[in-house]
């Protein structure tokens, strides 16, 4: 089973610096943007955001699945293992110990995988990725419970996190974007889009038909908003300008 790639050289510091940093490069943003998350959870929140680019990279990345599907495959392991206290990854130093179901998460993988495949309409490529959006919104509630709970009210506290797995699924929509790749674009977008342009029709779709919700978590909102406003934009890639960004986040992070 094939592992990412890990540096063994040290104890886990430097390797979890050098996976957080791939993920600052496609987030240039973030500096002016975590201003508004509580100082507190910056730290877990980098980490975090980098697990998942890390599982969609190796769900979506890449002209051949079965790279990506080994590497999902030893996610499983890696995760079920941090529910039972053990680590192999280095993003297991800053995520490991915090009390979040990352079995759950692993079990989620699958959906994760078979996201890969052109869906027929963006209806099917949100049900596609709604279990593994689910488990992120359960692990969000879990890292922000102050934010997310519903006074000890589990079925609205789970209630809270489906409607929140619906703009983490509009994100991960997004992320996949970030990929260039055209099998994102679903079947019946090439179809309308004709001889024009059906990646830009898709951006479009996505943008009009984002969740009108507001996520429970302020990390979620923040991040959603910077994700939007690529959409709105016309392109996944390129980041917000610094007063975009900066007012982006602002507004997201107001209750």
């Amino acid at each position: 089973m094939s592992a990412p790639d890990i540096d063994s050289r040290d104890d886990g510091g430097e390797a979890l610096a050098d996976f957080i940093g791939k993920w600052r490069v496609r987030w240039p943003e973030w500096p002016l943007a975590e201003v508004f998350v509580p100082v507190g959870q910056r730290a877990a929140a980098l980490a975090w955001a980098t697990l998942q680019q890390e599982l969609g990279d190796a769900a979506w990345g890449g002209s051949d699945a079965r790279p990506g599907a080994a590497k999902l495959a030893w996610w499983q392991e890696e995760l079920a293992g941090w529910s039972r206290g053990a680590r192999r990854h280095p993003l297991g130093v800053a995520l490991q110990r915090l009390p979040a179901p990352w079995a759950a998460l692993a079990a989620a993988l699958p959906a994760l995988a078979a996201s890969r495949e052109r869906p027929r309409d963006l209806d099917e490529a949100a049900a596609m990725l709604q279990p593994f959006a689910l488990a992120i919104a359960r692990i969000d509630a879990a890292l922000s419970p102050a934010e997310a709970s519903a006074d000890g009210d589990a079925d609205r506290t789970e209630a809270r996190a489906t409607a929140d797995a619906a703009v983490i699924t509009a994100c991960l929509l997004q992320a996949r974007g970030l990929h260039g790749d055209e099998t994102q674009v679903p079947l019946a977008m090439l179809a309308r889009a004709g001889e024009g342009n059906a990646s830009a029709a898709w951006i479009n779709e996505q943008t009009a038909r984002w969740p009108g919700q507001r996520a429970s978590t302020r990390l979620r909102r923040v991040h959603a908003a910077l994700a939007r406003e690529r959409l709105r934009r016309g392109d996944a890639v390129r980041p917000l300008p610094a007063w975009s960004t900066l007012w982006q986040a602002w507004r997201a992070a107001r209750n």
